[in-house]
């Protein structure tokens, strides 16, 4: 029977047994060294091996390896041999340049050709006495030498030479003999990269010298491309082939930027017949590069190639065309481009073919954005001409008609084109993906996405079109209503059937779309009254809609699927039906304007709306969509406060209106909490303004009737029941006294009322400290130190004005550095009185 250690003694053993492997590869570690040390033979006799101590049977191994600041004697030497060759390559320079005038022709030819030929030849010798290093170092300088002989040879035997052609044929002799000299000696790094970086110019070069048009440069780049791109295959060692493949991407994206900009701008379809040549030559070339390449390379090479097939094609079809309509034709080469999945291509140039695709679909798809960005954000124009008169038409309601609207004729089109290639796509995805093999992913992600697209892409077209093409402004406000009623229904059947990401793009769609002819149809006052009855009625019908839907997904299997669902459907179905709560107040308050009411006066018409949400939240108990609409109600009813704010005795009116339809909401347990406490402000709050309207100056006369009945009936209610709070019992009457009276003592010029009322605060505040009622405690508190505050401000103001001004923030920052000395203690001071007040009914 195998015996199992406790795992305590197990760990143990384990620890030791990594402590032991440790120090053995530390002993192995050092033995290395010094053997990397005797194979590179030192100025004097190698010294003996380090002896490693034994490592400790059950400890930590003994250390064995020399300070760690020191430098080895390869980096040393490396870093020698780097100093010692960039000076002499320094002294060649300077030679060459400054030192040739001082001897002849001969000398300087000798010179230059000697100390090359012995630098070239140097390596070769140390090489096979093992000095890599210092061959390498000769090695670069002999690079430079040779560099100096070419130039030498121009300015002495080749004087008349033109300089580009001189130097585009010294570079093509440079390359060769570096890259056979790299060849020769094979151990050298540089020569054999510095040949390929050579190889980038003759050609370059003797397009320059023979002032060659843009035509031949982007050929003699992609020539280079070419040379680089069998480098990259087929030379020898990774720096050369990772030169080379540098040198094929920048040359090559050159040369074909160079044929794009001269297809671009080619004015028929012979003059793009050249560029369009190159491209392809590009194409074919990205392709032959990466068809055996990496994934990632693979997949840039399809990409360019797919790009430069579109500019190609693109370039000769749309030759002559305005640029505006150009974008279709390119659209279009980009969707055909598709067919070339069906080409037994590698799944990696595959998927950058796609992404070609996709990339000039989702370019022309940008070029169209403008127009619809115009058509909705111009629409807010209108809210500075309310009700002035329907435009001439729809680019007048936008404010756009200054703007050339004939070079964007094309964008409705091509919106519309990419929408009916992403919805074709979407409708038979699974074909699509049988047909593109592997390239296509095969899940429902993508499909979702196509379909997305094709609803946003296609809402968008229609959008502009209106603007586009110049129709009325009824014509203009009939097509975005339909619009708007047509992209909703879209959105119900999507989200019924579980698209998520078609129904939520359409949703969002429509609700952009019902804003934007909203405000269009402000321009006219028939407008207004139809396009926000037709908005009210359809967002209404959208939420009841959801809302069987939802119903249907939450009766349905309680998977997490299902609970999801009815999530998202909940939430989409408070949305709209928010929007029509909002339509309903734009009606009311445009019913308000057409009967000639002003603001203020318009105000009790605004609150039919909170009404019906009422009755709506009474008719929806229960459901999740009730508290959205009620909270959009509130906010109805607030905007009609602010409508009454200039006229007191309509403000009163409106809130003692706001607080009967609070208390009808308390009258529903669910509400009972919050609406409860509502309507008795809201009425307390009516009662205040009313005899502030009514010029009252003494509202005591009229408050403390209420008050006394009020704590009476408080003083029952907590008799009866101790527990109950005192802000329930005594809160609403002593604040229906003690707040106007504060606010009748402010402004009052005399001493007796402010005197009266600090003294009634007082005698609440201690009654509400002894008695531990928070209610009396902080409202009789607040009354009493604002009641100070307006006491004492004048002779403090009187005392702060004969202190010397540096005195007040002196005594500041004494404060703040006594608080801040204290400030653990003030913390838990404000603790212990938060928890004190807390604890109080």
């Amino acid at each position: 029977m195998e015996h199992v250690p406790p795992p305590a003694e197990e760990l143990a053993l384990l620890d030791r047994e990594l402590a032991r492997l440790d120090a053995r590869r530390s002993q192995l570690l050092v033995r290395r060294a010094w053997l990397l040390s005797v194979l590179t033979p030192p100025a004097g006799p190698p010294s003996a091996p380090p002896v490693p101590q034994p490592a400790a049977p059950f400890g930590p191994p003994a250390p064995f390896a020399a300070p760690a600041g020191q430098a080895g004697p390869r980096s040393a030497q490396n870093v020698l041999l780097t100093l010692g060759g960039l000076l002499l390559t320094v002294a060649a320079i300077a030679f060459t340049l400054v030192s040739w005038g001082h001897m002849g022709i001969s000398g300087r030819s000798a010179v230059l050709a000697v100390v090359t030929l012995a630098v070239l030849a140097a390596p070769a010798v140390l090489l096979r006495r093992g000095l890599f290093a210092t061959a390498e170092s000769l090695g670069s300088l002999a690079s430079v030498l040779m560099i100096l002989d070419a130039y030498a040879l121009h300015r002495v035997a080749l004087p008349q030479a033109g300089g580009a052609g001189f130097a585009a044929a010294a570079s093509a002799v440079l390359a060769v003999l570096w890259g056979g000299y790299g060849l020769l000696l094979g151990r050298l790094r540089l020569p054999l990269p510095l040949a390929v970086v050579s190889a980038q110019l003759p050609l370059l070069l003797w397009a320059w010298s023979a002032g060659a048009g843009a035509s031949v440069f982007g050929w003699a780049l992609l020539l280079t491309a070419a040379l680089d791109c069998a480098i990259a295959w087929w030379g020898p060692g990774l720096a050369v082939r990772v030169t080379a493949c540098v040198g094929c991407w920048t040359t090559g994206l050159l040369g074909l930027l160079v044929a794009l900009s001269q297809s671009v701008s080619a004015g028929s379809a012979q003059a793009a017949s050249a560029p369009a040549a190159l491209l392809l030559a590009g194409a074919a070339l990205a392709l032959a590069g990466v068809w055996r390449a990496p994934t990632g390379l693979a997949m840039a090479g399809g990409v360019l190639a797919g790009l430069c097939a579109v500019a190609a094609v693109g370039g000769v079809l749309r030759a002559g065309m305005e640029w505006g309509w150009s974008v279709p034709v390119y659209l279009l080469c980009g969707a055909m481009l598709l067919a070339a999945l069906r080409a037994p291509l590698p799944r990696p140039v595959g998927q950058g073919v796609v992404w070609a695709s996709s990339a000039v679909t989702a370019g022309a798809a940008l070029s169209a954005a403008p127009p619809v960005g115009m058509a909705l954000m111009g629409t807010v124009s209108q809210l500075a001409r309310v009700w002035s008169g329907a435009p001439d038409g729809v680019r007048g309601a936008l404010g756009t008609e200054g703007l050339g609207w004939s070079h964007l004729a094309a964008a409705p089109v091509v919106l519309l084109t990419v929408a009916a290639l992403l919805g074709l796509a979407h409708r038979s995805w699974d074909r699509l993906v049988r047909a593109a093999g592997p390239v296509l992913p095969s899940g429902a992600a993508g499909r979702s996405a196509a379909g997305a697209a094709a609803v946003a892409l296609c809402w968008a077209g229609f959008t502009a079109s209106p603007a586009v093409l110049g129709l009325s402004y009824a014509a203009g406000v009939t097509v975005q209503s339909v619009l708007v009623v047509a992209v909703f229904a879209v959105a119900v059947r999507a989200l019924r059937r579980g698209s998520g990401a078609m129904g939520t793009t359409a949703l969002v769609c429509g609700l952009t779309g019902a804003v934007s002819a909203g405000f269009l149809s402000l321009a006219a006052e028939a407008a207004t009254y139809a396009v926000f009855a037709v908005l009210l009625v359809v967002l209404g019908a959208v939420a009841v809609l959801l809302d069987g839907a939802a119903a249907r997904a939450a009766r349905a299997l309680p998977d997490a699927g299902a609970v999801r669902t009815a999530r998202a459907l909940r939430i989409a179905q408070a949305v709209p039906a928010c929007g029509a709560v909002v339509c309903g107040a734009v009606l009311a308050r445009a019913a308000g304007a057409s009967l000639g009411l002003a603001g203020d006066r318009a105000a009790p018409v605004m609150l039919l709306v909170p009404a019906v949400t009422v009755l709506l939240g009474a008719r929806l108990r229960g459901r999740p969509v009730a508290l959205p609409v009620e909270l959009a109600g509130a906010a109805a009813a607030a905007v009609a406060v602010v409508m009454a704010v200039p006229d007191l005795p309509f403000l009163a009116l409106v809130l003692a209106l706001n607080g009967v339809l609070a208390a009808g909401t308390a009258l529903r347990a669910e509400r009972r909490p919050v609406a409860g406490y509502l309507a008795v402000a809201l009425f307390v709050l009516a009662s205040w303004v009313r005899l502030s309207a009514s010029g009252v100056a003494t509202p005591e006369a009229y408050t403390l009737p209420v008050t006394v009945p009020a704590l009476a009936v408080g003083f029952l209610r907590r008799r009866r029941d101790p527990e109950a709070s005192s802000w329930t019992a005594y809160g609403a009457g002593l604040a229906a006294t003690l707040v106007p009276s504060l606010f009748a003592a402010w402004t009052d010029p005399h001493w007796l009322r402010p005197l009266l009322l600090g003294v009634a605060a007082l005698v609440i505040t201690l009654a509400g400290a002894r008695l531990r009622l928070q209610a009396l405690l902080l409202l009789g508190g607040a009354v009493l130190a604002l009641d100070a505050v307006h006491e004492l401000a004048p002779y403090v103001v009187q005392v702060v004005g004969a202190l010397p001004r540096w005195l007040p923030p002196a005594l500041a920052g004494v404060l703040l550095l006594v608080v801040g000395a204290t400030y653990e203690q003030r913390l838990r001071d404000a603790r212990r009185l938060k928890e004190t007040v807390g604890r109080m009914h």
